[in-house]
């Protein structure tokens, strides 16, 4: 799959890289290697986990659809089957991101931590350590490489806030990335903190399993309506925005879901000032697509309260002064990027561990440090990411070759005439 000398040192291998690394084999992972793997460009993908997609595949809800309609979703150089629906379930997704590493031959190195990566300036190359994560002797192995792929993804890592005395609550406490399913939820109180896509699909779902959720709203939040006139949302606003110009595509956006959906102040859910085209523009925050959990709050099956205050032994106190019984606790409070945590460098990603410089212009450093998946636009963001990369990675591989080539003419040529 890729070229390299390895040589053990004391203890440590220590391996050459004859093309990029990349770490992490989500989807962004993934399309970097396919677009690598299309011009022929030798590779090695680093996974901490010992499956591709791991956050997919164990760290998301079983009732999980893709947001957006599938020609949104799909990654470089492989549609979705025609008979997947028009938005594909969790499994489906993954069944399609296995195919798409077996179509481009991608055999990722599992189970390998990345520990730290660093930029040689003596040398030129970046080192990344990594530690492998099986057995009960972890091996270490550094591997060294001229062009480093960052590909670890907006969401590896759960956030968990705090909050005064949630670690005094007697009941169960897990992140959204923890919860699978509402079924042994049934007849609980649960309290669900956070309103984004994922705590409203959570509180959906743990309604449709008979529990009683009650859904933390603190702060504005836009909720549209996933489809418009039967048509995708999220389409219709890439449409618009061919003609008009962003603010007047959200003011038709939110009155066309103010038809919709009614007014959302009604239940606790107040609109950001901004519109949410140029929310998710500007800061990055994703508005919520509406899947049957306001129809729930409509009916009071999901019960919208505000901020907490702080958790005693079975209650919750709000900000309100009303005090909640409660069995549960499912915190929807959001992900963040690892890479502040192991890639030692500033220029390009920032404390936050997303890239300095905003979309489209965040996906190359210098000295050979790319960041795919980090655009904050979803799926569409990581194909686009994945074909500037292998693009420019692929122009200086071959120039490269050209090089090699040239001057093993002219050592031929030096040796024909001696």
């Amino acid at each position: 799959m890729f070229g390299l000398s390895e040589q053990n040192l004391s203890g440590r291998r220590c391996i050459w890289v004859n093309g990029p690394v990349i770490v992490g084999v989500g989807p962004s992972g993934l399309a970097v290697s396919a677009c690598l793997r299309e011009q022929g460009i030798p590779f090695v993908v680093i996974e901490r986990a010992d499956c591709i997609a791991s956050l997919w595949q164990k760290c998301t809800y079983d009732r999980l659809k893709l947001h957006l309609p599938k020609k949104f979703c799909q990654l470089p150089k492989l549609p979705f089957p025609e008979e997947y629906p028009e938005y594909p379930t969790k499994r489906q997704f993954i069944t399609y991101l296995e195919n798409y590493a077996k179509k481009f031959d991608i055999k990722p190195q599992f189970n390998e931590r990345v520990q730290s990566a660093k930029y040689d300036t003596t040398c030129g190359v970046w080192r990344v350590k990594t530690v492998s994560t099986m057995g009960s002797f972890p091996s270490e192995t550094e591997y060294i490489c001229q062009k480093l792929v960052v590909a670890t993804g907006e969401n590896a890592e759960g956030v968990v806030p705090e909050i005064e005395g949630l670690q005094d609550f007697s009941g169960e406490v897990i992140h959204a990335k923890d919860y699978k399913s509402g079924e042994k939820y049934t007849g609980k109180k649960v309290l669900v903190v956070g309103c984004g896509n994922s705590g409203m699909e959570v509180s959906l779902d743990l309604s449709n399993h008979n529990a009683k959720p009650s859904m933390v709203v603190r702060s504005s939040v836009h909720v549209l309506p996933r489809e418009i006139l039967g048509k995708s949302t999220f389409d219709l606003a890439m449409m618009l925005m061919k003609w008009l110009p962003l603010w007047l595509v959200d003011k038709l956006l939110l009155i066309l879901t103010w038809l919709i959906l009614g007014n959302t102040q009604k239940y606790g859910i107040r609109r950001p000032n901004l519109g949410p085209l140029q929310l998710k523009n500007y800061h990055g925050k994703t508005p919520v697509l509406d899947i049957g959990a306001l129809a729930r709050i409509r009916s009071g099956d999901i019960k919208v309260v505000t901020g907490i205050t702080r958790f005693h032994r079975s209650s919750v106190e709000l900000i309100n002064g009303d005090i909640l019984e409660i069995d549960s606790v499912v915190l929807a409070t959001g992900y963040c990027s690892n890479v502040p945590y192991w890639l030692q460098e500033s220029e390009l990603f920032g404390k936050n561990g997303f890239p300095k410089r905003q979309s489209p212009d965040g996906w190359k450093g210098k000295e050979g440090l790319y960041a795919a998946g980090f655009t904050r636009r979803g799926l569409a963001g990581v194909s686009a990411d994945a074909m500037k990369i292998a693009q420019d990675i692929g122009n200086v591989w071959k120039e490269e070759l050209k090089q090699k080539k040239r001057k093993v003419a002219t050592h031929r040529r030096c040796i024909s005439t001696f």
